[in-house]
């Protein structure tokens, strides 16, 4: 026969202490005193105990589940759906995010449940599930300017946490980059460098830290003397890079600078110099941004304004961790300073 699992008496009988102590210390109870509480963690490690999960919710009433929502603005359909997804997981800022999520959650025994709100339909099911108490609250990474999720979730009390500063004002904490410094980086640098003829491939415009990065990087060339810089809209991916970048050398022949809002676009803009003849950095510099796994995956290795994405991931689970406990009452925000990362393209 098999050996029968070990239960909260197994434990509280290696430890010393009372069941109930042994209780307490599982399910997170603060006022039990830290060498106590060390003991039965011992005791629970040399046991091999495991906690019932579905008896301990209904103490805690919490499922040690956080739901990590992609969200988006418009209503597509299945196809568009399944487009947004591939988009998603394929983009190596997505799964930067998760890296940090999981490094937070993971220690504390507490599980991500990854969810898409890009239809109005599917939005209506995650703030449902939520609702219902299918997670103890939500991180949210919006694709989109206009994105309702995250004043719905406030509306209806959601334990929530943004990845991103929201466009209108909204009750729930964030956590963000200084996008306009980290390209008032990038704008410095080339200029440093005596490019003079620069151009900008954006993200897409409806994204808040696309404008943030566009304003940046136009003020700081207004104020080095340069009114105006050529701007090619992207959508964070190599094949709109790659379209910016055609598009920018048909009317801008002459282009010496360059600077991409991510990595993946300055990636694109680095093969459509190659194959138009344009030696990178030696013909034309070029600056991306996020410090990505694109920012070293091929040749050149790009110069690229680093955004630590893990570290933004870790703290917004925190906040939220924080928010669910009952540690946090008040909505706050964490924004993150920009690194400039010098390598092969500019």
């Amino acid at each position: 026969m098999s050996r029968q699992a070990p239960t909260l008496e197994d434990v509280a009988r290696e430890a010393g202490v009372s069941r109930a102590t042994v209780s307490r210390v599982i399910n997170g109870v603060r006022s039990v005193d830290p060498a106590l509480r060390e003991i039965v963690r011992r005791a629970i490690e040399r046991t091999g105990y495991a906690p019932n999960r579905a008896a301990r919710s209904l103490v805690t009433r919490r499922t040690e589940t956080v739901a990590l929502i992609v969200s988006g603005a418009g209503d597509v359909d299945e196809e568009e759906q399944n487009a947004f997804t591939a988009r998603v997981l394929a983009d190596p800022f997505f799964g930067r995010v998760v890296t940090g999520v999981v490094g937070y959650l993971r220690p504390r025994s507490m599980h991500p449940l990854l969810m898409f709100a890009d239809s109005v339909q599917t939005r209506q099911q995650a703030l449902n599930d939520l609702r219902q108490g299918s997670a103890d609250g939500a991180l949210v990474v919006s694709t989109h300017a206009d994105d309702p999720l995250p004043a719905l979730l406030a509306d209806a009390g959601v334990p929530a946490v943004l990845f991103a500063r929201p466009s209108r004002p909204v009750s729930l904490s964030y956590v963000d980059l200084a996008h306009r410094d980290g390209a008032r980086m990038a704008a410095e640098h080339l200029l440093d460098r005596g490019c003079r003829r620069i151009v900008t491939v954006t993200g897409p415009l409806g994204v808040s830290a696309s404008q943030d990065r566009l304003a940046g990087f136009r003020d700081t060339m207004a104020r080095r003397g340069h009114p105006y810089v050529p701007v090619a809209e992207g959508g964070f991916t190599l094949d709109s890079g790659m379209a910016a970048m055609s598009g920018l050398l048909a009317d801008h022949p002459d282009v010496d600078g360059v600077f991409a809002a991510n990595d993946l676009m300055a990636r694109g803009a680095c093969q459509v110099l190659r194959e138009r003849g344009r030696r990178v950095p030696d013909d034309v510099a070029i600056v991306g941004f996020d410090d990505s796994s694109a920012a070293t995956a091929g040749r050149p290795t790009l110069t690229t304004v680093r955004q630590p994405v893990e570290e933004m991931a870790s703290v917004m689970a925190r906040l939220l961790d924080e928010h669910i406990r009952g540690a946090r009452t008040e909505p706050t925000s964490v924004i993150f300073d920009p690194e400039l990362v010098v390598r092969e393209s500019a």
